[in-house]
């Protein structure tokens, strides 16, 4: 259907003449478009060399995206990048582990991801490293499954506006332009979202949650709760705790000042094969030293700059915490949160105690006792340690770190055991000297990291100290015996339940588990509940519970189903959004001459999100490195700087 014809459909369902569509439409096409753009335009920059001529050293710490991004800006303009990972892979929440599962070996993942056509920076990297076409393909739509409603469906809408709004109401069932005409007042909160601009937006609406922002301007509940709602959940914050500023640039930079409509792509493969080892292959093939499974102990600080970054436990590292043996059970496990925030876990044998670094030896998550078993459970992924601490099944591969127990008193003195250098999730000790520092760990990580820094300005101290996580997310994939027909998409997002936010089933487009469903006649399903409420958070059988009935909710021939195998997990490491943290929220440069940080977390004028942004400050802190040392700055690709109407 042309789009001239489509958008006189539309608006001929509400009444509007013919001669008014064709002279509105051509006026609003003509002008009103979102453009892509360039980010960091600077002609003077344009003249200068892009490499050093004599190498420079910079340590890049954390191997997520935003730190892949930095190593090969940096590596691209000649300095020699050591980057750090105290993970034993790289790629941050897009990497993968291999399980073992009905006598079979498959990739997982932390959850299901897309990959939109606006991710400009993060699609510029992957074809760098050379990820083709082959490894993703497109979604054939966008489905919200409700809980009181049939689906609906919103397909590849059109690029120019306002046919990419007008189609989004025209292909759902319970909305409609008279009913937005009818409630005029609530369409000035939605017009308001097409007038994004950063300073003014985050002046006016950063105070405010999203939900209070929709309701307070009377938006149509239809509305809400068909679009506005299950999107806005994807930023893995909850609507009710979103900052509305944060809300409208995310809906600027995926949506409304975007010009590639809402496409995105899915990869064929699982994505640590798929992206990731490509990626870990370029950084290699750039000259970039990788340090994985090696965890950074603090920055060494001197007159205003990073001198060295510290490797290993520190220098406190032998003595871990001070507890009271009181506080300990007569039977089970007492967890302990020390000072510089490392978990521990003590128990009672015998006339005796026994402790453990409750850091898993996988990526550095926290362990919890698991009361079925005696041992200790990983619940970000599933690894399963026994009482010994010995790895059971899972992707953990080294047994949790002994400590040692020194009684003084009733005070108990953890320490690590004598020449015991570094735990298990740690490769190696010493320093790192450094030109250059980018940190590009996530919330958590970087405010360890920071606990262990001195000499750092109280202000910059007290932003990074600010940042905060978002609510829990849970992953639960089921191998089931049978398939599920009815799914007619391999991605839905859900609205309206407690915990499952979206439904993705991965024998339908990703190897190895198509072949699996193939050979088997199953099919393999995953539930991803977004952000938990504090209210809603249930031991990992309940949630479970819920979700499988969600599940038979959703799809119900799924009821006559067997699962046949399972993985759940839950973790807490996406970035907060909240109302009023943008005000104290670091940006890429700091108060020490030669440290920047990187990540989606990271304060930015430009209007990115989630993967786009991690990539995206990446670049912006190599770029920043690049004119501190006289060289040509990469100017970078973005969605509009602001929005149609601003």
């Amino acid at each position: 259907m042309q789009r001239r014809d489509f958008l006189m459909q539309i608006l001929k369902r509400a009444g509007i003449g013919a001669g008014i569509i064709t002279a509105g439409a051509a006026s609003l096409v003509g002008y009103y478009q979102p453009r892509k753009e360039l980010y960091g335009e600077n002609d003077a920059s344009d003249s200068l060399p892009e490499r050093l001529e004599k190498s420079r050293k910079a340590v890049v710490v954390g191997g997520g995206l935003a730190g892949i991004s930095a190593a090969l800006e940096l590596a691209r303009r000649n300095f020699e990048v050591t980057l750090v990972e105290s993970s034993t892979s790289l790629g941050g929440k897009l990497t993968g582990w291999n399980i073992n599962a009905l006598d079979e070996t498959f990739p997982v993942e932390h959850g299901f991801h897309g990959f939109f056509d606006q991710y400009y920076n993060l699609n510029e990297m992957f074809a760098s490293a050379g990820v083709g076409d082959d490894v993703f393909r497109p979604s054939p739509g966008y489905p919200v499954l409700f809980n009181d409603k049939d689906v609906e469906v919103f397909g590849q809408t059109p690029k120019l506006f306002p046919l990419n709004i007008l189609s989004v109401v025209g292909q759902s069932r319970s909305l409609d332009i008279a009913s937005f005409v009818k409630e005029y007042r609530g369409l000035w909160p939605v017009i308001g979202m097409f007038r994004y601009q950063y300073g003014r937006t985050f002046r006016e609406l950063d105070s405010i949650d999203f939900m209070t922002y929709c309701r307070r301007g009377e938006v149509l509940p239809a509305f809400i709760k068909t679009v506005l709602h299950p999107f806005a959940d994807a930023t893995m914050n909850r609507m009710e705790v979103l900052s509305a500023a944060e809300a409208i640039r995310y809906f600027h930079f995926y949506f409304m000042g975007s010009p590639e409509g809402l496409g995105f792509r899915i990869t064929t493969r699982d994505c640590m094969s798929a992206l990731i080892d490509p990626l870990e292959r370029k950084l290699k093939s750039a000259g970039v030293t990788l340090l994985k499974g090696t965890r950074v102990a603090g920055l060494d600080v001197r007159d205003g700059r990073v001198a060295a970054v510290r490797l290993g436990l520190g220098p406190s590292a032998s003595s871990v915490a001070t507890i009271r043996g009181a506080e300990v059970p007569l039977t089970g496990w007492f967890e302990h949160q020390s000072a510089s925030g490392a978990p521990v876990l003590v128990s009672r044998k015998g006339g005796s105690w026994v402790a453990f670094d409750g850091t898993c030896t996988h990526m550095g998550c926290q362990v919890k006792p698991d009361p079925e078993t005696g041992g200790f459970i990983c619940p970000c992924h599933a690894g399963h340690f026994d009482a010994e601490g010995r790895p059971l099944s899972g992707p953990p591969g080294a047994p949790l770190a002994a400590l040692k127990v020194r009684q003084d008193g009733d005070l108990l003195i953890i320490e690590r055991p004598v020449g015991d250098a570094a735990s298990p999730v740690v490769a190696g000790t010493g320093t790192l000297p450094c030109d250059y520092c980018v940190v590009a760990t996530n919330v958590s990580g970087t405010k360890a990291l920071f606990r262990e820094t001195s000499s750092i300005d109280p202000v910059f101290a007290s932003r990074i100290a600010s940042l905060g996580e978002a609510d829990p997310y849970a992953v639960w994939r089921v191998w089931l015996d049978r398939p599920v027909k009815a799914a007619g998409f391999p991605f839905y997002t859900v609205s309206g339940f407690t915990y499952t936010d979206s439904i993705t089933f991965y024998s339908s487009f990703q190897e190895p588990f198509g072949a699996w469903a193939k050979r088997t006649g199953g099919c393999v399903v995953e539930l991803h509940a977004y952000a938990v409420a504090p209210e809603d958070i249930r031991p990992e059988r309940e949630i479970r519970d819920t979700m499988l009935r969600e599940l038979h909710a959703l799809f119900p021939e799924t009821t006559k189903a067997t699962i046949l195998h399972e993985i759940f997990m839950m973790q807490s490491n996406f970035s907060r959004w909240a109302p009023g943290d943008h005000a104290n929220r670091p940006g890429v440069e700091t108060s020490l001459a030669n440290l920047f940080l990187a990540g989606d977390w990271v304060s930015t004028d430009a209007p990115v999100f989630l993967m786009e942004a991690a990539v995206f400050t990446g670049r912006m802190a190599a770029n920043a490195i690049a004119a501190k040392e006289s060289l040509k700055q990469r100017a970078l690709p973005i969605v509009p700087m602001q929005g149609i109407f601003a």
